[in-house]
């Protein structure tokens, strides 16, 4: 009977207990040294020793995916929103120089369908599959009068380690020191409230075919999955050693992410031209009247990742960044700071904008 009232009030136990059954196998799917990725206990658990580290440090970071779920909620469209999911985490740590140890995931929902947790679930074990990561646990909730039914927000954990010495940035990042840029996928998981604006703005709905892609519709075009470089920077940090700082490009663009991995008294110059500005971001500064100093801090503009590289080593690691699969990209080096500048441009973004 208390059961019968509880499922009345809107929480279904049995949707629970059925989403977990599903999702089961795509978690075991991700074991790895120190996790074996079962789930149904109160807590995940991991093995540091196993995992081969003599001297590490643990690194933590969370975070989400934004409005960006809206429009996989709009589209019924759940397979790719957990790649984002962990993407957004799990490139994080890798910016530390750490290798990405499990991950955990927390759902919350008007209303449980298990069957659309389980397709957000494979989205989120594919990534963590990509990055070596043990997906070993997470929460699911259903929260009726927060959420709406239908409607679903997510929030992702990862904990990675790395050993003292290979931490990143190092400090002995000097004048001279290359500045490279990885092609990003697309939008990646930031903007999207711009994003969405500017869609409504331009009287478009996730249906029809997007200005900048014909080949796709609007919303399946921006549900491009954020690119996952974890496999690539830790190849060339490992490698190579001439990696001497990473910096995820994502809220605040390359203005705000870029001075966060800079010792004092250091800068970036950067050359704008260079940047492959892909075409989905010329589209959103032509309809949506953005500026090139507003996309540059809102958007990744086409570079997902930036890494400072030793200038002896630079040729090295670009060529192990390209034989993982990554679009290498010369745009500058590293100067001498003026006054609070830390990002110096020159030259302009190629935004001008035809349609497709």
């Amino acid at each position: 009977m208390d059961k019968a009232r509880y499922a009345a009030a809107g929480v279904d136990i049995d949707a629970g207990n059925r989403m977990v059954e599903l999702i089961k196998p795509l978690v075991r799917a991700t074991a790895r040294a120190g996790a074996d990725a079962e789930i149904g206990g109160f807590g995940g658990l991991f093995d540091l020793k196993a995992a081969g580290y003599s001297d590490p440090i643990l690194v933590a970071a969370n975070d989400g995916v934004g409005t960006k779920v809206k429009i996989a909620i709009e589209t019924g469209r759940h397979d790719s929103i957990g790649i984002d999911l962990v993407a957004m985490s799990v490139n994080d740590l890798v910016v530390q120089g750490a290798e990405p140890l499990f991950f955990l995931d927390y759902l919350a929902c008007g209303k449980l369908d298990p069957e659309v947790g389980a397709e957000i679930v494979a989205g989120i074990a594919a990534a963590c599959r990509d990055s070596r990561c043990a997906l070993i646990g997470g929460e699911t909730a259903e929260m009726p009068g927060v959420y709406q039914p239908g409607d679903y927000d997510l929030a992702g954990f990862a904990v990675g380690a790395v050993d003292r010495a290979a931490l990143l940035p190092r400090r002995d990042i000097v004048p001279g020191d290359v500045v490279i840029g990885l092609a990003s996928t697309g939008v990646h998981s930031n903007g999207f409230s711009l994003v969405r604006r500017v869609a409504a703005t331009a009287g478009l709905t996730w249906d029809k075919p997007a200005p900048f892609d014909r080949t796709q519709t609007l919303g399946a075009a921006l549900l491009t999955p954020t690119r996952l470089y974890v496999r690539s920077c830790l190849a060339a940090s490992r490698e190579t050693g001439a990696v001497k700082a990473l910096a995820h490009i994502t809220g605040g663009g390359f203005v705000d992410n870029i001075p966060r991995v800079l010792p004092d008294g250091l800068a970036v110059a950067l050359d704008l031209g260079r940047v492959p500005v892909l075409p989905v971001f010329k589209w959103l500064a032509a309809a949506g009247q953005i500026g090139e100093a507003e996309m540059l801090r809102t958007f990744n503009c086409g570079i997902g990742m930036i890494a400072v590289l030793d200038n002896n080593g630079a040729a090295a690691a670009c060529e192990r960044f390209s034989a993982h699969g990554e679009t290498v990209v010369a745009l500058g080096e590293i100067v001498a700071a003026n006054g609070d500048s830390r990002v110096g441009f020159g030259g302009h973004l190629d935004l001008s904008w035809r349609p497709a």
